[in-house]
């Protein structure tokens, strides 16, 4: 009994050569409008105005005619991908970016379809993906969580919730907000104790821990926390250097800019340089890319400051040689209708939309799928969330089908019964 918890306790991946040991996403929460940033739609300037018979234009609300974007499309690179003008930066990268214009998922509210995109079901109570990485892979640095989570604030936890896996994969939340490691990481250091009465403290601490748990039995929360306490007492000698951005030089603070999304994508390239596993950084606070009305001031008021931080995390991970073995994914729970709203905004769009991926196995500069004439569903070569994850998992060397934990009588994983790896889009 007690070799088979060992064996379910240690990571039993990758099982075939991973192209990617780490992943990066840079969730932009609300729901991004793809027809003004990468699926550039002709038609909707012909019909504009117009309910057209031909592709069903029925959404969650009341919405108006045809919406062309106001944004003007180009091709760039070797690739010749159009990308929109509010991209400069990422237009400037787009050969090293893999452009997927054929997703698609299974509903139309934000709060099940961010958690859908985050563990695979609509129910919040799943674990997350950076959970189910960190159960299969383990983490390359003991002094640094597997899972970390970047936010404005201290975000939703429950995206980042480890669900009914072990506790100690649960997703560790910090602050991108501001850039002073000791506010970022609060009462994360012992001011009033050296290194060695701090350890052996702990170990008291730990030892009446073991002593409780074993007169009822074993207690994977109790366990977490234990584990949770070595972790904080390792990451005060580590994680206050990591999260120092006063150490990147000043013309690297600028290439990636001083925004919290621009923190957080700086933080990201030195968390999986020290070898963290998996970094989800969320575009926020609240769900700015919920462009009901006013989207052409928004977008341009919003997209200068995620192009160049999410362009630059690109450009600095190519060229510290790290982007190979780093999966970067962007994108949100959803995307926008070619349909008006309030005049001037775009509805909720589940059926067909962009997002990208970058480095880790994928091929750059091309593009993959395509929606109707019109950007409103996907078409050709559709990928549904739970592809997205099986290829993600892929990368790292991950058979998603056999990535699995049992629990109340099932063997539960994060693509469920689904999920097909998008093989054309990988190296």
């Amino acid at each position: 009994m007690l070799a088979d918890e060992q064996l379910r306790a240690a990571p039993r991946f990758p099982n075939f050569q991973p192209k990617a040991k780490h992943n990066i996403f840079l969730f932009q929460v609300g729901g991004p409008s793809q027809l003004d940033m990468f699926d550039p739609k002709p038609m909707l300037l012909k019909h504009a105005g117009e309910r057209p018979n031909t592709v069903n234009l029925r959404t969650e609300r009341t919405t108006g005619g045809l919406l062309p974007s106001p944004f003007t499309f180009k091709k760039y690179g070797q690739s010749g991908i159009e990308v929109s003008e509010l991209l400069p930066n990422l237009a400037a990268s787009i050969d090293d970016i893999c452009v997927i214009r054929s997703m698609y998922t299974f509903n139309p509210t934000h709060t099940p379809a961010r958690s859908l995109f985050h563990t695979g079901n609509i129910a919040a109570t799943r674990p997350s993906m950076g959970a189910w990485i960190s159960y299969g892979l383990g983490t390359e640095n003991q002094n640094l969580p597997g899972f970390v989570v970047l936010t404005p604030g201290q975000g939703s936890g429950s995206l980042a919730r480890a669900g009914f896996l072990p506790a100690k994969h649960q997703g560790t939340f910090f602050d991108d907000s501001v850039s002073e490691p000791d506010k970022m990481i609060r009462y994360l250091q012992n001011k009033q104790l050296e290194k060695q009465p701090q350890r052996r403290q702990l170990d008291l601490i730990q030892a009446l821990n073991r002593e409780h748990e074993n007169t009822f039995g074993e207690d994977e929360f109790l366990e977490g926390r234990i584990q949770a306490m070595e972790t904080a007492y390792r990451m005060q000698f580590e994680a206050m250097d990591v999260f120092d951005l006063g150490k990147e030089s000043p013309e690297m603070r600028e290439e990636y800019g001083k925004t919290p999304f621009a923190n957080g994508c700086l933080l990201a390239r030195r968390l999986v340089e020290r070898g963290v596993r998996t970094v989800h950084i969320y575009y926020g606070p609240g769900q700015p890319w919920d462009d009901h009305s006013h989207i052409d001031k928004n977008l341009r008021q919003r997209c200068p400051d995620m192009d160049k931080a999410s362009a630059a995390l690109i450009r600095d991970l190519k060229q510290r040689g790290l982007l190979d073995e780093t999966l970067v994914v962007w994108g949100g729970e959803f995307g926008r209708t070619p349909v008006s709203e309030s005049g001037d905004g775009r509805d909720h769009n589940p059926y067909g939309f962009t997002m990208w991926l970058a480095g880790g196995g994928v091929k750059g500069g091309m593009v993959y799928g395509a929606t109707d004439e019109f950007g409103f569903q996907a078409v050709e070569n559709r990928v549904s969330i739970h592809d997205l994850h099986a290829t993600a998992l892929h990368t790292m060397g991950i058979d998603h089908e056999q990535l699995t934990y049992r629990y109340a009588g099932r063997d539960f994983r994060l693509t469920d019964v689904y999920g097909e790896v998008v093989k054309d889009i990988l190296v």
